[in-house]
């Protein structure tokens, strides 16, 4: 097995440092004014660039998007659009602003990131951030009073979410909302070809102070070889989620590899079709091999799945629970099932054939479906297919381990791949949501992921590293276990 990089635990008290600066060193084009940056993104824009979904992410990564707080290198909250923030009392907190301007010229003022966050609170569906969470927003003078409707010790780490953005007045429009030169980070977005490509132009107002890169050409290359072809001849100068199979084409000394609290998992469609059935479920679990998959596929760039939270995340495996009441195993006597998954992270096709081949070995019969994700997620989350793979950042929408587990395994949950509505399971996310103690709360949280995990409605398979290529002159790229950041002020 490779070396394992790890985090330290998270953190609940905020910081006050902020966490953009980052190292520069020359790039390519007129140094005096910052030369361009050529970006390669695995995922093309699934709905149409809005913050509410998928896209979010995409955003942050391009330094195009904030919200009112961020998140540090040990996953405490720290200071972004707000200055500073203090609990009033259980449910409500007070943010208070620094000065900022929107892409747009206009001021950031409390009355507008009152208004972009209630925006947020009314998208359907809801953001992951707020999954399980009811919050009214208004200004108070210099700040943003927040309101829960039930007590919430982790809203800073919330409001981190790449969904919680904030942006001007004019972005909203009834039932969208458009980022093109709206936003409040380094980089504008100024124009979208489709999903093919973006173009982003050095916000030079930006409050944090004046990016070293002029702007961003960044292009949406969902297949993985053609990614690393564009690093190795120089097409481009970053290309995120090089596929293990193309790392060993690359110069050693364009590859960054990058611990992420990134799960691949194989969810089991619990709300319909043959796995509605535990016992079926039961079959599946025991059927399938991850040591398989993280040897055949990840060629040692990942660790054997364990659970929701890997060894990434470093608390997490002292406080494992042992999950109980599982169901026992029938025999599939051939039950067909559906399973698909995605090829922007080139992977998972080969762990879905591995997969498909372990669960035909114990009596499933298996058609593959793959698709790019933007064409895949809407069906999955209706409930189409049987069975799905995919890579889940388990920190990247709020940084709380408990928020995980609201969006993705609770009834009311935003992004239930597998459709899980379990009394049990949502009992206890709402225990571990209610504790405020960082240590108790992580307790909480692993008890209810042993509460998940007993249903058999997710199968842990890999704990992933992120290959990036990345040009041997490019300096400051800002490469995170979270995921929610690429290029900042000091990227060039």
């Amino acid at each position: 097995m490779r070396r394992r990089h790890t985090l330290g635990s998270l953190l609940l008290a905020p910081l006050l440092t902020a966490c953009f600066a980052a190292p520069g060193g020359d790039s390519h084009g007129d140094a005096s004014d910052g030369s361009r940056l050529r970006v390669a993104l695995a995922f093309p824009p699934a709905e149409n660039l809005s913050p509410y979904g998928a896209d979010a992410t995409l955003l942050s990564r391009l330094g195009v998007t904030e919200g009112l707080t961020a998140l540090d290198a040990n996953g405490a909250a720290a200071p972004a659009l707000a200055a500073s923030w203090r609990r009033e009392n259980d449910r409500t907190w007070l943010f208070t602003l620094r000065e900022a301007t929107f892409q747009d010229g206009t001021e950031v003022t409390p009355a507008a990131v009152a208004a972009a966050l209630t925006h947020a609170t009314e998208a359907k569906p809801a953001p992951a951030a707020l999954s399980g969470v009811t919050l009214t927003a208004e200004g108070a003078g210099d700040a943003v009073r927040i309101t829960t409707k039930s007590a919430d010790p982790v809203l800073p780490l919330r409001l981190a979410g790449p969904s919680l953005a904030v942006f001007a007045p004019k972005a909203y429009a009834p039932g969208e909302v458009d980022p093109v030169g709206t936003a409040t980070g380094p980089f504008e977005l100024t124009k979208v070809t489709g999903s093919s490509s973006a173009t982003l132009d050095r916000f030079d107002d930006y409050w944090g102070g004046r990016a070293q890169a002029s702007g961003i050409d960044a292009r949406f290359i969902a297949d993985g070889t053609a990614r690393a072809n564009a690093v190795r001849t120089g097409q481009v100068d970053v290309a995120e989620a090089i596929p293990v199979a193309q790392a060993a084409t690359l110069d050693k000394a364009t590859l960054k590899e990058t611990a992420t609290t990134r799960t691949t998992s194989l969810h089991l469609n619990t709300g319909s079709g043959p796995f509605e059935d535990p016992k079926l479920r039961a079959a599946a679990r025991e059927a399938v091999d991850n040591s398989a998959v993280v040897k055949g596929v990840f060629e040692g760039y990942a660790d054997p799945g364990t659970g929701i939270y890997g060894p990434a995340v470093t608390w997490a495996e002292d406080k494992r629970v042992r999950p109980t009441g599982r169901a026992s195993a029938a025999e599939p006597h051939g039950t067909s099932v559906t399973l698909a998954t995605y090829d922007n992270r080139p992977e998972l096709p080969e762990a879905a054939q591995v997969v498909q081949q372990q669960l035909q070995k114990a009596g499933f019969k298996v058609t593959l479906v793959v698709r790019e994700y933007a064409r895949l997620e809407t069906d999955v989350l209706a409930g189409k297919f049987d069975a799905f793979i995919g890579a889940r950042n388990s920190l990247v929408d709020t940084g709380d381990p408990v928020a995980v587990l609201a969006s993705d395994y609770t009834c009311d949950g935003g992004y239930n791949l597998s459709r899980l509505c379990d009394s049990k399971v949502d009992r206890a996310v709402a225990e571990a949501d209610a504790v405020a103690d960082t240590g108790e709360r992580q307790d909480a949280a692993m008890r209810a992921e042993a509460a998940v995990l007993g249903t058999d409605a997710v199968i842990p398979l890999a704990h992933q590293e992120i290959i990036s290529g990345v040009a041997t002159d490019v300096r400051g790229l800002l490469l995170d276990p979270y995921e929610r950041t690429l290029v900042g002020l000091g990227t060039r």
